[in-house]
């Protein structure tokens, strides 16, 4: 077996291990009390976070315009490692796939993340009949740090204002018109009505970084994943983030056997948003068939959601028992 940098831990070594932990402690500490002064990243994200989403980013735009503070924070967290290569900054990394990112600071419903695609990434997830392109209400800003030789897609999906309001269905969804590819350029900002449009990277010969500034305030209207393909739209997810934790938190129940909290997944059955009662229904008919029945019915006929109504209905209908063969 090839020796990995992790056989050399030093797991033995407690007052190394100390010493790292506390440098990494002392980092996330003065970055905290930078961005909580007065004129800090956090305390400037606090102020936007009751304005509406695009006077929110105009305001925040000058975080993005100088980068600046970033390269500070990147140099700082590139002298923790060369100090010791088995220190681990106090970055937390968030997303997954392609592109992935590094959540700078988030307070609300605004987030600064380092967006990062690296070379090696480049083709595993975005292009082909699997490509997806996500719809997530709300504003965001991006700039593009570099460029990595990478082209990039515009796609779109119109949305009327009754479905932004509660109303959208998933049989009558707009379908996503993707434009032709063009060269992504290092410096450009790009504004996105997150709900409306959408971006995915292809080809290069370099990492891509970009920066971005996300408002996405509560709405009725679901996260939606589009086809890139067949510009079908291919599944629906809650878009209120305590909606999807808990979503989260039902799943490892279930995963976890746990029938003695069915009365969760009831609650969240009943909740606001129609995508996590029926993702809260369909754990618990994964759970505890015979808990998932009565209520199943009660959904199937008075869930404000017409959708939500058929998918119970649908499922119910497979409770029901098989007919007594006729006698011979």
């Amino acid at each position: 077996m090839t020796p990995s940098r992790h056989d050399h831990f030093p797991a033995a070594d407690l007052p190394r291990r100390q010493r790292m932990r506390a440098a990494a402690t002392a980092l996330a500490g003065r970055w905290q009390a930078e961005d909580e002064a007065p004129g800090g990243l956090l305390a400037a994200i606090r102020i936007a976070g009751d304005l509406p989403p695009d006077a929110a980013l105009a305001t925040l735009a000058p975080w993005l315009d100088d980068a600046g503070w970033l390269g500070a924070r990147l140099d700082a967290a590139l002298a923790l490692l060369a100090a010791d290569p088995f220190a681990r900054p106090p970055l937390r990394p968030v997303g997954g796939g392609a592109l992935a990112g590094i959540l700078l600071a988030e307070a609300g419903n605004i987030r600064v993340t380092l967006l990062v695609r690296p070379f090696e990434a480049q083709g595993a997830s975005e292009t082909g009949d699997a490509a997806l392109a996500l719809f997530a209400p709300g504003r965001a800003r991006l700039r593009v740090l570099h460029a990595g030789g990478a082209a990039i897609e515009m796609h779109d999906v119109a949305v009327s204002a009754a479905e932004e309001a509660g109303g959208f269905t998933a049989r009558a969804a707009s379908s996503c018109i993707t434009a032709p590819p063009r060269r992504l350029v290092a410096g450009e900002v790009l504004m996105l009505d997150t709900a409306r449009q959408a971006i995915s990277l292809t080809g290069g010969d370099g990492d891509v970084l970009m920066l971005e500034i996300a408002v996405q305030p509560p709405s009725p209207l679901p996260v939606r994943a589009y086809d890139v393909a067949s510009g079908g739209l291919a599944h629906v997810s809650a878009s209120r983030r305590d909606s999807s934790f808990r979503g989260m938190a039902l799943a490892l129940l279930r995963s976890l056997g746990r029938r003695d909290a069915a009365p969760l997944f009831a609650a969240e059955t009943r909740g606001e948003d129609f995508a996590a009662r029926w993702t809260a229904m369909r754990e618990l008919v994964a759970l505890d068939p015979a808990a998932a029945q009565p209520l199943l019915a009660v959904m199937a006929t008075a869930d404000p959601h017409p959708e939500v109504r058929r998918a119970a209905a649908a499922t119910l209908a497979l409770f029901a028992p098989e007919p007594a063969p006729c006698p011979a």
